[in-house]
Parts: C-alpha cells; structure tokens; sequence
C-alpha cells in the first residue's frame, strides 16, 4: 500500500494503493476496475516498511488484522468478511506474513508473524466462509538459491562462452 510518499519504492509495493484507486493517476486510468478500501484487509500484517502506513491504511478505511488477533480464532476477519457481504473472495499470500522465528520463506526475516497452522487455518477458514476466486504468492524468494546462483555464476559450462 505504498505511495510514491512513502519510503518503500517500486509498484510492486503499491498494488493495494492502486487496488483501491490511490496512487499513480497513469497507473489508475489503465487498470479495468478498482474496489472500494471497505472491501480489503490486509490480514497478518505485523511490519509495516514505513511508519506512515498505519496511519494511510486508517485514513483510507483499510482493515487490518494482525497475528495477536488472529492467534486463537479467525472469528474477527470472519465476522469482518461477513459484514461485506462478500461471497467471492481474492487472497493474495505475502510469505512475509509467515513469522521468519519459524520459518524465513521471503527475503525479510520479519519475527511476530503468523505460524504456518495459524496461516493454514485463517486460509481454511476463509476458504470456508466465501469461495476464493482468486490466489497469489509474493516474496517467496529462497535464499540458498540466491546465493547458490551468485556461487556460480562464472562457472564453466553454466553460462555463456566468451
């Protein structure tokens, strides 16, 4: 939900802003519809790149669910899905939302996060509750192929010949 204010660049931080018609006026006029703020969540989210966010997600109307809300139950974002009256619902997984403590699948080590069984039952129990139309996977980058592919790189027979 980045802005070209906020401190984290690129578009690829800036789909939620775009999603819910803020942002770049280029970007908007190309894309085919945009939603309401009302109707995201941004769910698990427990580090915000920039401080500036929380309050942009407020001021927008975004709802946010952090992992101290969704340890135990699902039942605040279910109860949130169920006042929108969604039946239809797009999931986008940011592996950051994984508690790097456990697990580091992105390229941040972002501790506070959601356990894998935490994530698996709000995703099932969205799943549950309206059907997923959608579904993507960002910041899953693994490291060890990372630094593998920079090891390598040069190596004979791996790459093009001078």
């Amino acid at each position: 939900m980045g802005t070209g204010e906020t401190a984290y660049p690129g578009f690829h931080a800036m789909v939620v802003s775009a999603l819910t018609g803020h942002g770049d006026q280029e970007l908007l006029e190309i894309l085919p519809a945009t939603t309401t703020a009302d109707r995201v969540a941004l769910v698990g989210m427990h580090d915000w790149t920039d401080p500036m966010l929380p309050a942009i997600a407020d001021e927008w109307g975004l709802s946010v669910f952090s992992p101290g809300a969704l340890r135990s139950t699902s039942a605040p974002l279910l109860d949130w899905l169920g006042d929108t009256g969604a039946t239809n619902v797009a999931m986008h997984f940011d592996v950051d939302t994984i508690d790097a403590g456990e697990l580091q699948l992105g390229l941040g080590a972002d501790l506070g996060g959601l356990t894998t069984a935490e994530a698996r039952r709000v995703v099932a129990d969205i799943d549950g509750a309206a059907e997923v139309v959608a579904l993507t996977i960002a910041e899953f980058i693994p490291r060890q192929v990372m630094h593998l592919q920079q090891i390598l790189a040069g190596f004979p027979l791996l790459g093009p010949r001078a």
